[in-house]
């Protein structure tokens, strides 16, 4: 027969509120007393019912990753991190993407049968913070915002400073001299925020340094993928006075681009340089190796699981923002050997 909690602390000489306080990971417990009690877990081999702990606290010891698409190298990575950050603290981790449908968005935020599953979630979506209020028709599930938006007060977020990151992008581009510089990822059709401070960053640049703003060099792109790249460096370099440098909203971007500068003859980067954000291993071990943003993910995951963490144990504090740093990292992409 399995052994009990009572088990546990009739074998540890303790009381079963000592017991619970250490399995519950309660803080004000002597390291003496919690070093006695596991102790005594291990030579009964003690297994917690998570059933049971969660009628017990009312949690589930369980945290929610959802992002618009889990086969993207970048949100791979990140659910990576996120489920050792939370390792670290004693949660684990469901993972769930949206397929950038504001419906499942919806359903996952506020579907009853869902939120019975975990104590807190970290969402990267595509809504803007005032529908996620509005979606949130019931008690609100602790919530944490990864990316995307604009920090309006509602909600604990944490991303990098995009706008600074593609800033500086495109000034590393125009310091190894490139002039006709074009951005792949421009969004206009949507009203997310994260490509908007792109474009912020990119135009920044161009201004401060006394380019022109070409319109024919801002191209679209519905999802950063590879084929978006691709066809959107197609077209870019077709055009009567091509760019000689592309700045990517995405590394997957950069990847289709690279890939469409060399079926066209030219060579990257002595004919066209090109540099995305992200910093994929793919980019690491591509030929050339690509430059890029370093996102730092393994920090913003524990950041974020962190915060998601505090929020759990404290509903009422008031939302802050996280702003995790990046940095710009020169590859073959952009130097030439």
């Amino acid at each position: 027969m399995a052994a009990t909690l009572r088990d546990v602390a009739r074998h540890a000489q303790v009381s079963l509120r000592t017991v619970n306080n250490v399995v519950s990971g309660y803080q004000h417990v002597s390291e003496q007393m919690r070093r006695r009690v596991q102790a005594a877990m291990e030579e009964l081999d003690y297994r917690p019912n998570p059933i049971a702990r969660t009628l017990r606290t009312g949690r589930t010891g369980v945290l929610a990753l959802v992002v618009p698409e889990i086969d993207v190298p970048y949100f791979a990575e990140l659910a990576r991190e996120v489920i050792n950050a939370a390792a670290e603290v004693g949660y684990r981790v469901i993972v769930d993407q949206t397929g950038h449908d504001h419906d499942r968005e919806r359903q996952l935020l506020t579907g009853a049968d869902r939120t019975m599953l975990f104590d807190g979630l970290l969402f990267s979506p595509l809504v803007t913070p005032a529908e996620l209020q509005e979606m949130q028709d019931g008690p609100a599930v602790p919530l944490v915002l990864l990316g995307e938006h604009d920090f309006d007060g509602r909600y604990d977020h944490v991303a990098i400073d995009n706008e600074r990151a593609a800033y500086e992008a495109v000034s590393h581009l125009i310091g190894i001299g490139r002039r006709r510089i074009a951005a792949v990822g421009v969004q206009p059709q949507e009203n997310y925020a994260t490509p908007q401070q792109r474009t912020a960053g990119f135009q920044r640049a161009l201004r401060e340094a006394g380019l022109p703003l070409e319109p024919q060099y801002l191209r679209a792109a519905p999802h950063y993928r590879r084929a978006a790249g691709y066809r959107a460096a197609r077209e870019l370099l077709a055009l009567p006075e091509p760019p000689d440098a592309i700045f990517c909203y995405a590394d997957l971007l950069a990847m289709g681009v690279i890939r469409a500068v060399f079926d066209a003859g030219l060579s990257v980067p002595e004919d066209v340089a090109v540099i995305g954000i992200d910093d994929i291993e793919e980019g690491r071990y591509s030929r050339p190796t690509l430059s890029t943003v370093s996102l730092d993910t393994p920090r913003i995951a524990r950041q974020a699981v962190e915060r998601l963490a505090t929020r759990i144990e404290d509903p009422e504090q008031p939302a802050v923002q996280i702003t995790a740093p990046h940095t710009v990292l020169a590859r073959e992409s952009t130097q030439a050997s």
